[in-house]
Order: C-alpha cells, then structure tokens, then sequence
C-alpha cells in the first residue's frame, strides 16, 4: 500500500474470490435465441396488448359479415319492404325494427357492410400506390425529381379532398358507383402518405447498408425496391389504417350530402341520410346505421394506433 495513504490500524479490507467475480462475464455476448428485427418486435409488443385483439375481433367480423351477409340475415334488405310496417319497432325476425319504406333495419345494416368496406379497400389501395410511388421516387432520388413531385404533392394537399369528390361526384352523377367514388376520394387523398414516406426515405437512405450496397455496384431501383422501401414501409402502414377508415367516414359524407352512391345502392351512408328526417319520430333508423358505421370506423383506428405504437422504439420504452 502507499504511504502516503491515510490507514486506520484496525481498518480491514475484503476483497472477493475471482471464482465468485468471473470476469468473463463482463463482455459475454448473448448468443442465444433468434435474431430480431423491428417487425418481430412489433408482433411481440401488440400481442400483448387487449386492444389489438379487441379491434382484430371487430375488424375481422365486419370483413365476415361483408363476405358473407348471407349467414347473418335471410331478410332480403329490398325486396320485402312494407309500407304498413313504416318506422315500426322490432318483431319477430326483425330485430331492429324497420325504416320509413317498411324496409328490416337489420338486413340494410348487414348488406351495406360491403358497400362502405368495399370503398374503404379500394380508397386505400389507391392512396398506399400513389403515396408510395410518389414519395419513394421523390425521397430516394430527389434533385428535380423530388421538387417537381413535391410540388405536385402540395398541389393535391391543399385541396380537401372532400370537396374535391364533392365537385368530382356532383360532375359524374349519373356514372356514380363504388368506382367512381373510391376513384375520387382515393385520387385527392394520396398527398399525407407520401409526405410520410418521403420523410421516412430521405432517414433511411443515409443508412449505412445502403452505402455498403451502392458500393457492391447495386443498382439504385433495386436498393430502393429491396432495402430503402422495407425499411422505411411501417408508417405508411400505420396512415394506411387510419385511412381506410377516413375513406369509410368519406363515401359515408358523400352519400349523407347526397352526392354519393345512388340511393338504390344500400350503404350506411345512404340509410343515414334518408333516415335524418324522422330522428325525432323514429330515431332508431338514423341511430342505428350510425353505430355500425362508429364501430367500423372506431376499429380500424384503434388498430392503427395500436400498429403505430408497437413500430416506434421510443412509444414501447415509455410503456
């Protein structure tokens, strides 16, 4: 020991065994176990979680009852209306009673599950293309290419792209169909995603593996389609969810303000909006059509909040 350290004569000093303090413990490195990536740990995050199971459960009936409306009801929603039962409450084999035309509420909510889901799918193939290749080619390869699609993106976003299928529809009134008008919510709505993804590409294209790959002699479509998009991909599936809804509560605006699907076609949009005059009288028709719509809407959100969480690194450290 030093001397000019200050010791007390009946200090003692202990010092542990090296078996008991292996100093290989210090820098061992895990080994064992698979490997993991940002999707493994997402799925293990969110199966954990009551509320993805909760929106799943939702999501997935409304998806069954969409396919196949014909397990859940045998009423035809059309062909059995009954002046006589106008705005009537529920009986035998009509659950929910009927609407003003004596049409089963029931029936109509069932068999309208496919028209606003359908609307909502197709919407939101359409967004997730265009945002994807517009924000994708103007992130990765920017220069010109990024200010002329930029610009173009700012041009859509600042239009509403419910007033623009309002103008849209009100233009092709007599083509209206789910085609016309997933077409012309989708072709206004695309901006959002793009703006996402190119943000998320312009972080991932300075990654390191990208640098290593344009070494190799990779060619810049194929590191944009193989390792820039995969990795910059999990916020434009969060938008996605969320915007499917929109799309939903859109055809469902749309149909309210009476420029949507004919009135022929069964939507919640169309029942909604026929049933707006008797809420006092018979609130039920208006109400009910707005509850399945709420759920629908209410569940692909909560799946897209959900989604989000379990695909930020920092929202999961903070739970």
């Amino acid at each position: 020991m030093p001397s000019n350290v200050n010791t007390r004569p009946d200090q003692q000093h202990f010092v542990a065994p090296i078996e008991e303090t292996p100093l290989v413990a210090i820098d061992a490195v895990k080994t064992e176990g698979k490997p993991t990536n940002l999707w493994t740990d997402g799925w293990r995050d969110v199966r954990g979680r009551p509320m993805f199971w909760i929106s799943a459960a939702l999501i997935v009936l409304v998806v069954i009852v969409a396919l196949f409306p014909g397990w859940f009801t045998q009423v035809p929603p059309n062909n059995d209306c009954q002046l006589a039962n106008s705005n009537a409450g529920p009986t035998d084999g009509h659950p929910l009673g009927f609407t003003k035309q004596g049409c089963d509420i029931y029936s109509r909510i069932i068999h309208g599950t496919s028209t606003s889901l359908s609307v909502g799918l197709i919407v939101t193939f359409l967004v997730a293309f265009l945002g994807i290749v517009f924000g994708a080619f103007a992130g990765f390869y920017g220069g010109w290419l990024d200010s002329v699609l930029s610009r173009l993106g700012d041009i859509f976003f600042s239009i509403p792209y419910i007033l623009a299928a309002v103008v849209v529809m009100s233009v092709l009134s007599q083509y209206a169909n789910v085609w016309v008008i997933s077409i012309a919510i989708g072709i206004f709505a695309w901006p959002a995603t793009a703006r996402v993804l190119r943000a998320e590409i312009l972080r991932v294209k300075n990654a390191d593996f990208v640098m290593a790959s344009t070494a190799l002699g990779v060619s810049s479509f194929r590191i944009l389609l193989r390792h820039v998009l995969p990795n910059s991909i999990a916020p434009v599936i969060v938008i996605t969810t969320i915007s499917l809804a929109s799309a939903i509560v859109a055809e469902a605006t749309l149909s309210f303000l009476g420029v949507g699907l004919p009135s022929s076609t069964m939507s919640w949009g169309n029942d909604i909006s026929a049933a707006q005059n008797d809420l006092r009288t018979a609130p039920q028709t208006l109400i009910l059509p707005s509850i399945a719509l709420s759920v629908t809407v209410l569940s692909f959100i909560m799946l897209g909040e959900v989604i989000r969480d379990a695909l930020d690194p920092k929202a999961r450290a903070q739970r």
